[in-house]
């Protein structure tokens, strides 16, 4: 037996005597000493110590069995996976002018039609009911502004609701929502279909988000959205998201001062984060916005996600914890529905015409040469501790950095510098399993 080669020893900054071990793999946690670390680099664990560090991800049998192993890690997610989720654009439209948003050029009055509607919930029962596995529908409305086409939200959640039950099967969705129409009585007409969560995004204190996000008027929009969130906060979860710039980030906190002083505590909100500005491709990008990113490897965000997170988490607020995961281009069941019917396999890919894989009325078409599927099986990433937090990085940011998805996004610089001040924000503020 010897340590995974997915998994990190970090020193504890008051005991230096005792170490953090982190799987990369399993997303576990352990502590141990000088002397049990040696021991189980010099295999001398009893049995069932063993038997757990198997299970958690900590230590294994043979390196080299785990690097070929790892080559089948997503196709085992794929083979037990029970839930079809995807994002479905109702319109490209919005009520707001957001100086940055990633869709830019490609808005417009584009609206999902009925028979649109149709052909994606013939499309969903067909793929649920040719699939013994799946048990649960999931979908994350999307826009543009999806709360401009409420009623197409509810016919398509009417339909799928009626059909899930027949089926004996699960159906829920969530919204990714600016928060402005996000009223009360929207949310009790939407809650008996499914309807349990909502990613509302607020940038940060009241003036940050009025210059970026304004009603299309030129009206500052948080003080509507922050009214909305507050009344609905108690009938279902409420994510606040925000994006920020390398010139703002440290005046998000603000915001977090303000919700707690305003309403809306930790224990009304389900949990919250922010995420940087990604700049998008020219020609589709906004031309009077130039401050987003294109690499998780700037030197500024290794600060800023350690810095903005540690402020969530230390008032009380929730996060997401460190944990495995690869990109929705790798599974079977995650994908997004565009208003037309077109399929993709990112949400920066829409509209992209050379990136869609399909369309819900003659389905999927193999998209493996296009997306670069599987980048990540390479000897470099395979070898890789971080191979589990990345699998091959991102390919959209690699598409708009360079203009294609060729070899991989290595994210390697980005978990040098974070990943142990993570880890230990999940240690310190109780986000272990």
């Amino acid at each position: 037996m010897q340590l995974s080669r997915y998994c990190k020893v970090y020193p504890k900054e008051d005991d230096p005597e005792n170490f953090i071990v982190f799987s990369t793999k399993e997303g576990s946690i352990i502590e141990a000493n000088h002397s049990y670390i040696e021991d189980i680099r010099k295999n001398r664990l009893p049995k069932r110590e063993k038997e757990e560090l198997l299970e958690l991800g900590i230590i294994t049998a043979d390196v080299n069995k785990e690097k070929k192993e790892m080559l089948c890690y997503v196709d085992e997610i794929n083979s037990i996976n029970n839930i079809f989720r995807a994002n479905v654009a109702v319109n490209l439209d919005c009520n707001l002018a957001c100086r940055y948003c990633f869709e830019g050029t490609r808005k417009g009055k584009y609206y999902m039609t009925k028979e649109t509607a149709d052909s994606i919930v013939e499309f969903i029962e067909k793929r649920t009911a040719a699939s013994k596995g799946i048990d649960e529908i999931n979908l994350i409305f999307y826009g543009g502004e999806p709360l401009l086409s409420v009623e197409t939200i509810i016919y398509i959640s009417k339909k799928l609701k009626t059909f899930s039950e027949e089926k004996g099967v699960k159906y829920t969705f969530s919204l990714t929502t600016n928060g402005t129409l996000l009223t009360q009585r929207i949310v009790d007409r939407l809650k008996p279909l499914g309807f349990f969560r909502a990613s509302v995004t607020i940038d940060g204190p009241k003036k940050i988000h009025n210059s970026f996000r304004p009603f299309k008027t030129g009206r500052g929009s948080f003080d509507v959205i922050f009214k909305n969130v507050r009344e609905i906060a108690g009938s279902i979860e409420v994510q606040i998201g925000g994006n920020y710039t390398k010139e703002n980030y440290r005046e998000f906190p603000r915001l977090l001062d303000y919700m707690m002083d305003n309403g809306l505590p930790p224990d009304r909100i389900a949990d919250a984060r922010f995420d940087f500005v990604t700049q998008e491709s020219k020609g589709i990008a906004l031309p009077d916005f130039g401050e987003g990113i294109m690499s998780l490897n700037e030197p500024w965000l290794f600060d800023s996600n350690v810095f903005l997170r540690e402020e969530i988490l230390k008032r009380g607020y929730k996060a997401q914890r460190v944990m495995p995961g690869a990109c929705m281009i790798e599974f079977n069941e995650r994908m997004l529905i565009n208003y037309d019917g077109n399929i993709y396999k990112c949400p920066g890919l829409i509209g992209r015409k050379e990136f869609c894989v399909g369309d819900v009325r003659t389905g999927i078409k193999d998209f493996t040469k296009s997306h670069n599927l599987y980048n990540w099986k390479n000897d470099k990433c395979l070898e890789c501790s971080y191979l589990p937090l990345c699998f091959g990085g991102c390919r959209y940011m690699k598409l708009v950095r360079e203009g294609h998805m060729d070899g991989i996004d290595c994210r390697k610089p980005y978990f040098d510098a974070t990943l142990e001040a993570l880890v230990k924000q999940d240690m310190k503020y109780g986000l272990v399993s």
